[in-house]
Formats: C-alpha cells, sequence, structure tokens
C-alpha cells in the first residue's frame, strides 16, 4: 500500500512538472508560454521574454523561437554561398575555431540551451550552428572579406551601411531629459528576422530588454535598455576594413557590457576588452540616471569617447574619430553627399538644429522617417535619407569611391524604435516594424518589377504597414 501510494504521488509531480513547463497558448492573445518564458505578436513583432540561469532562459528563447529558427537556418543556407562562394558549414565550424575559446561558460550555456530549447521544438539546431548565426555579420562582412583575399585575391570590402541615430539630452530635449532614437538599415533577406524584441531576466546581472533577432544572445541591432539605467544604440562604422580574428568577437563583448555593465565607463571597459574589430560600431550610449550621454566609436586599433550632459550625438555610418575614418576605414564617404553617411550628416544635424529644445517621443519618430535628399534637394525616397530604401533607387548619381551599391537592391530601413529617459525607467519604448515611415514593402511585386532578385523568390518576406507600437518589459497583453 505505500508503495502504491509513492508511485501515486510521484506520478501527480510528474503531471504537475509536466503542465508548469509545457507550453501553453492563449488564443485571446496570442500568447505563448514555455516555463517562465512566454512570447507574442503584435504589429509585426515579436515579443519573447526569457528568464533564469543560463540553460533555463536558452532553453525557453529556444522553444518559443523554433519556428523562426527553422526560417532562418534554411535561409542562410541559400544565401550564404551565393553571396560569398562558400557553404554555411564553413561559417559554422569557422566560429567554433574563432569565437568559442572567447566566450564565457554562461553565455555558452545559454547558447547550448537555444540550441537543445528549437530542437525539442522541432527545429534541430546545434550550439555551433546558433554560435554561427551570432557571428553571421561578423564572419561574413569582416573575417570572410579579409580571408578572402589573402586567399582568392579577392578585394571587396561591403559598405556596412546599416543605421540611422541620434541621441540628445539636456536644453536640447522638451523635458531635458535623454531622448534616443534609432532604425536599422540592413538586406532584406536576414534583416527582415530583426522584428525580435527580446527580454532577458538573467540570474546573475542586469535585465535587459533590446531589439534583436531569433537565436541571437546580443542585440546586433543595439537597441537596448539595461537594468543599471544604460539605453544605447549603435550605427556601423562604414568602410571599416580590420580585423583580428584572435580576439574576442563583437557580440560577445556586446552581451557582457549590457549585462554587467553597470556605467557607462564599465561599458567601454568590457567592450575595448579583447576586441578584434568586428562588427565596429560607433555607440551612443546614455545613462537615464546622470542625463549624460556619449558617443563611443571603437576600431580596432583606434577609439574615441565623447560626453555631453547638454546636446546631441548623431549617428550616420560614418567615424567622426579621424583616426578610425582614415586609418581603419576605406570609402566612408564623410562628405560625400551622393552617398548615405555624408549626406545623413547634413541631414541630421540640420534637424537637430531645427528641431532643438522641441525633441519628444513624436518628433524622434518624425525625424526616422525623414525622406528628404539633401543632395537632390527635395524630398524622395532613396538610400541617402534617414529613412533609407535602397530598393527604390536607381543610383543615377552615386559616386565612383569606395564600393559600389546595386541598383534596386533590397535593402533599407527596416524598423524605427524610440523611447526616453521616463520610458526607459519602465522599460518601455515604441517600435515600428517593417518601415520608420510605414511605407510598405510587397516582395512578388518587387521581384516582378526587378527580376534580377528573381533567385530571392521564397526567401522575401512582405513587410504591410505598421503603426507605432508600444512595448513595456514584463508587460503580458490582456
Amino acid at each position: 500500500m505505500k508503495h502504491k501510494k509513492y508511485w501515486i504521488s510521484l506520478l501527480f509531480c510528474f503531471i504537475f512538472l509536466v503542465v508548469s513547463t509545457a507550453a501553453f497558448t492563449s488564443e485571446k492573445t496570442n500568447l505563448i508560454q514555455y516555463g517562465k518564458g512566454y512570447r507574442f505578436e503584435e504589429n509585426g513583432w515579436i515579443f519573447v521574454h526569457i528568464e533564469g540561469d543560463p540553460y533555463e532562459r536558452g532553453y525557453q528563447h529556444g522553444y518559443l523561437a523554433a519556428a523562426e529558427l527553422h526560417e532562418i537556418l534554411r535561409t542562410v543556407q541559400f544565401i550564404v554561398p551565393f553571396n560569398t562562394g562558400m557553404e554555411w558549414q564553413f561559417f559554422v565550424d569557422t566560429a567554433d575555431r574563432l569565437f568559442i575559446k572567447f566566450i564565457d561558460p554562461e553565455l555558452v550555456e545559454e547558447m547550448r540551451g537555444i540550441a537543445d530549447g528549437a530542437t525539442a521544438a522541432g527545429t534541430p539546431l546545434s550550439y555551433k550552428e546558433i554560435l554561427a548565426w551570432n557571428g553571421y555579420e561578423e564572419l561574413t562582412g569582416y573575417w570572410w572579406p579579409t580571408k578572402a583575399q589573402e586567399t582568392y585575391n579577392k578585394i571587396e570590402m561591403p559598405e556596412k551601411e546599416h543605421c540611422s541615430a541620434f541621441i540628445a539630452t539636456g536644453s536640447i530635449t522638451t523635458n531635458h531629459n535623454i531622448v534616443i532614437a534609432h532604425n536599422s538599415w540592413n538586406d532584406f533577406v536576414c534583416g527582415q528576422f530583426m522584428n525580435f524584441i527580446l527580454e532577458i531576466v538573467p540570474s546573475q546581472g542586469n535585465r535587459i530588454l533590446m531589439q534583436s533577432s531569433p537565436g541571437f544572445i546580443d542585440s546586433f541591432a543595439d537597441f537596448f535598455i539595461t537594468g543599471a539605467g544604460i539605453v544605447g544604440v549603435e550605427t556601423t562604422i562604414g568602410g571599416f576594413n580590420v580585423y583580428e580574428e584572435n580576439e574576442a568577437p563583437e557580440f560577445y563583448r556586446a552581451r557582457k557590457a549590457m549585462q554587467y555593465g553597470n556605467s557607462l565607463d564599465d561599458f567601454v571597459a568590457i567592450m575595448k576588452k579583447q576586441n578584434n574589430g568586428g562588427y565596429a560600431n560607433s555607440w551612443l550610449l546614455g545613462d537615464i540616471k546622470s542625463g549624460e550621454i556619449m558617443r563611443f566609436e571603437l576600431g580596432l586599433k583606434f577609439f574615441n569617447i565623447e560626453r555631453k550632459k547638454d546636446g546631441y550625438f548623431i549617428g550616420i555610418n560614418a567615424a567622426f574619430d579621424d583616426r578610425i575614418r582614415n586609418l581603419e576605414c576605406v570609402g566612408s564617404n564623410f562628405v560625400d553627399i551622393r552617398k548615405p553617411s555624408g549626406s545623413r550628416r547634413v541631414r541630421l544635424t540640420q534637424l537637430m538644429n531645427e528641431y532643438k529644445g522641441k525633441i519628444d517621443i513624436n518628433v524622434a519618430q518624425k525625424i526616422l522617417a525623414d525622406h528628404y535628399d539633401v543632395y537632390l534637394q527635395k524630398e524622395k525616397p532613396g538610400y541617402r535619407t534617414i529613412d533609407s530604401h535602397y530598393y527604390l533607387d536607381a543610383f543615377e548619381y552615386v559616386s565612383t569611391s569606395g564600393t559600389h551599391p546595386v541598383p534596386f537592391e533590397p535593402f533599407g530601413t527596416l524598423d524605427g524604435k524610440v523611447t526616453d529617459s521616463n520610458l526607459a525607467q519602465q522599460f518601455a519604448f515604441w517600435g515600428r516594424w517593417g518601415n520608420s515611415s510605414g511605407m510598405e514593402f510587397n516582395a512578388t511585386q518587387f521581384i516582378n518589377e526587378h527580376p534580377q532578385w528573381e533567385h530571392l523568390t521564397g526567401y522575401l518576406k512582405d513587410r504591410p504597414s505598421q503603426p507605432w507600437t508600444f512595448f513595456q518589459a514584463g508587460k503580458i497583453p490582456e
């Protein structure tokens, strides 16, 4: 009899464990829960909350994002050989060789959890594939161009035009607090997976709310709010062409800086340590406790820091530091208004001056949606504008310096995100998926009009017009 009671008790414990950890879906809110993690979708965005120890939170992530990870794996297996001539497995093996020795066990465990969670949910993945996906930009845009030059005498560096951004504080803003805004530029094939808002509540370190992609342990888009009161964005340094493969990858340093950086100085110190030059960025950072803002430009051998408690910084995909721009970059186009960096440097400065003392959430949204072309001196959505549309541009006016963009390339702005000190204290921001101005992208129509891109059929996704949407960490929709 005692044995019978024992097995009955054990059975009830097992049932409770299954019920408490299994995925649960609410039809009313499209809410899916798994253990302490959950996800929901709203206006094109996927919001995922994970928490706990490294493997536990990673497992939640992988389980909840398994469908997206399946699509990502299918996409990179196609697009990587097309763009590089090398199979995806080549970069998976390279990531394991280059990166894993630098990454703390905590984050290795989180990536193992992501892979195992996705596998359990029907998308078989190895942690090495998750590692390579985290290092995708660095492997294909930094390491491989230098290696291809050595091995095949192929000299070509991607332009690395990836974002528009600004941060302002003091007399520049309406409430004299920090306002920060960012939109992501990317190729539409991989960039279309950046509709992922990830909230991480780790068992150690700072809580993080960031825009990301499924499977990433960092942001990559680098729009984030941390429990230390740090807000941040970045814009990639264009034309950057140096890389040190025997140091730590950027995605690892960026995640560690968000989770364990308790001040702006902490963030800088973590990013500088074992810096390999991968995914070199101009970081725009703010401390909502003090109102101080910073532009931190990190190259390979050089870095530069500027700080203010009254004023603004802009991000334009070109280094303001003369050493980084001249000694570690080619074709940065700092003054060439025929190119995005030069044109946005002029236009963002104009808008900062025009809206001085009036910048708030609404004005920030308006600035991110700006379509004024300073070279043509008229409203014309294209690749030079703050809200970028490479796919609309024939490039009749392109400079011969630097790398050459391709006419009607499926590339451009994918989103818009804005927050201020008050919202950041609540772990909240406004985001718009698809495009900062709300312009829709129809993949079928685009390919019909530009058949040179027909190989992307089945990989390019539609992005309909979406509204600005409010998100707050820890808030489950009703």
